[in-house]
């Protein structure tokens, strides 16, 4: 009883010190920003104390919060939903029961969660996939990747491609009633950066006869390189997603080796040979002046992590540091960037250089955004902002696909 109560309260203790860290001004509902961020930073504190006695891995805590909230496919007077299989990859499927002449469009949905946690089953994204599907009249498809650390790069990435590899045969299209010029991939967070990566592959593949129409990045990841750019200095304490949480979760995809999050938190994390991608992502000619702020370029430092990983190389984990010519093919794209987010400025000069290249691209910047709040849109804890993230993204859909 005494050990109970003891932890329950120094839990107490650690909310109410939480709870009253510094957040920005301008953030809409505060409190309840302050009790998810409060709640965040405890379950990192624990997940944290629990990997160092040797009981749970970091990340698995975590995963066993995020799972209370996985729905089941319950279908509506409006949509089928259905959890099958594509090419062994699960995914949910929602597909409008209204009858229609023309052929729907389709959205490929690629949830975030740092490569290692979340599903499309979360409440919150399952209700935007059925949003979605309802106000388009579209078939949604939400992709259940393999996670992290089990599976490790490239699974992720390749298990995205098998899933649109499969849907975007002509016979599979035709089954569902999709117009094959009327197909958008989309994600959040580390599901932007996989969008970004297989949307990149598709449009200059060959072998991929049906194209994308468009793809829709909110607040996406879109690169490993340079871990001291402006967004990840000024939020570096979330809210929300501190850098220091997104570096320890989203390096289990490549290693449980601590010592490649260390280095990245320092940005000394890349190998020798790599000095040719820093020009490519550097904040201090892509960004717009107003973000570079009184901020000093500086770049990465070379060969101080050892091991190396050669995977840090890979333009698979950084989709914005590709050559033009393999931005010029991309199709119509929507980017969403919250101010408030370590990685605001990713999504920022991804506008920059699609721009640069001639691609259509649409930008919305929520000044008083933060990251993950298209999480939050139901009980018990939902957000205004999450909700207007969703109308926004839905919104422009409706207007481009």
């Amino acid at each position: 009883m005494g050990y109970k109560t003891l932890c329950f309260g120094l839990t107490c203790i650690l909310f109410a010190y939480y709870i009253y860290t510094p957040i920005p001004k301008n953030i809409e509902e505060p409190w309840k920003v302050r009790i998810i961020d409060a709640a965040i930073k405890i379950t990192s504190l624990m997940a944290t104390l629990l990997e160092k006695i040797g009981l749970k891995r970091f990340d698995e805590l975590f995963s066993i919060i995020m799972k209370l909230d996985y729905t089941q496919p319950i279908s509506d007077e409006n949509i089928t939903v259905m959890d099958i299989t594509f090419s062994d990859i699960p995914v949910r499927m929602y597909l409008p029961k209204r009858k229609r002449e023309n052929l729907r469009p389709a959205v490929i949905f690629v949830h975030g969660g740092a490569f290692v946690l979340g599903s499309c089953k979360m409440t919150a994204l399952d209700l935007l996939n059925r949003q979605t599907a309802k106000n388009l009249g579209a078939v949604v498809v939400g992709v259940d990747y393999r996670l992290g650390h089990q599976y490790q790069f490239p699974v992720a990435h390749e298990d995205v491609v098998s899933v649109l590899k499969f849907f975007l045969q002509d016979k599979i299209l035709a089954k569902y009633g999709v117009d094959p010029t009327r197909v958008c991939i989309s994600g959040d967070s580390a599901g932007g950066l996989i969008a970004a990566t297989v949307a990149q592959l598709i449009q200059n593949d060959p072998e991929f006869k049906n194209k994308l129409k468009a793809q829709a990045l909110i607040y996406p990841g879109l690169q490993v390189i340079d871990t001291s750019i402006p967004s990840q200095r000024e939020n570096e304490h979330g809210p929300l997603l501190s850098k220091k949480l997104a570096l320890e979760l989203a390096c289990l995809y490549l290693t449980q080796d601590k010592t490649l999050p260390q280095a990245m938190m320092k940005n000394q994390h890349m190998p020798h040979g790599s000095r040719h991608l820093f020009k490519l992502v550097n904040w201090s000619t892509l960004l717009p002046e107003e973000y570079k702020r009184n901020h000093v370029y500086t770049e990465p430092i070379l060969g101080r992590l050892n091991p190396s990983y050669s995977a840090l190389l890979d333009s698979r984990l950084s989709p914005l540091a590709v050559n033009d010519s393999q931005l010029q093919n991309l199709p119509l794209t929507y980017i969403l960037t919250c101010q408030h987010d370590i990685l605001r400025d990713d999504g920022l000069m991804y506008v920059s250089r699609l721009q640069n290249v001639g691609v259509k691209v649409s930008h919305d910047h929520m000044e008083d955004g933060i990251h993950g709040a298209l999480s939050f849109m139901a009980s018990p804890v939902y957000l205004q902002l999450g909700i207007r993230i969703k109308d926004m993204y839905i919104n422009w859909l409706e207007e481009n696909l």
